[in-house]
């Protein structure tokens, strides 16, 4: 490692005096502390596993319910409304009924580790998402289909 020497010299007139060449940072005396570790969670039980398991079961279950009522329902509660209007509040329609899910899953009290907390919101979350959207067209196009069944091809 190079040492640098002060300038004992006065800086000349005219020009800026010049900064002291800067010394690399020292390494530090102590070694660097690890940062603290989470405790390790205590292991579950199968009992307690099942009952997780039964949960999240019957909570996805009930996810699959309310989607196909809530979009059975949004054909019905948004008639009044046309294009746009209709799409926005079905949208918001299915995430009120989504919200509503959340609160009941909480009153299910399932044990989740601190690793799966997140699982409350997204289990089933896709299953809902399609289902509700499905059944919204396809019970809307039932309900709106003129004069019967039409073929598409001839």
């Amino acid at each position: 490692m190079a040492k640098f020497k002060k300038r004992r010299s006065k800086p000349m007139e005219g020009r800026a005096p010049e900064k002291p060449a800067e010394r690399p940072p020292e390494p530090p005396s102590a070694p660097p502390q690890k940062p603290a570790e989470k405790p390790p969670e205590p292991p579950v039980s199968l009992a307690q596993q099942s009952e997780k398991d039964e949960k999240l079961n019957r909570l996805f279950w009930l996810r699959v319910a309310f989607a196909v009522a809530a979009g059975t329902a949004a054909t019905f509660l948004f008639e009044p409304y046309e294009g746009e209007e209709r799409r926005w509040a079905s949208i918001g329609f299915m995430i009120a009924v989504f919200a509503a899910t959340i609160v009941m899953a909480k009153s299910m009290h399932i044990p989740f580790s601190l690793a799966d907390r997140k699982k409350l919101v997204t289990q089933g979350i896709g299953s809902y998402i399609f289902l509700y959207l499905f059944v919204w067209i396809v019970s809307y196009t039932l309900v709106n289909m003129d004069g019967g069944a039409q073929v598409p091809f001839p």
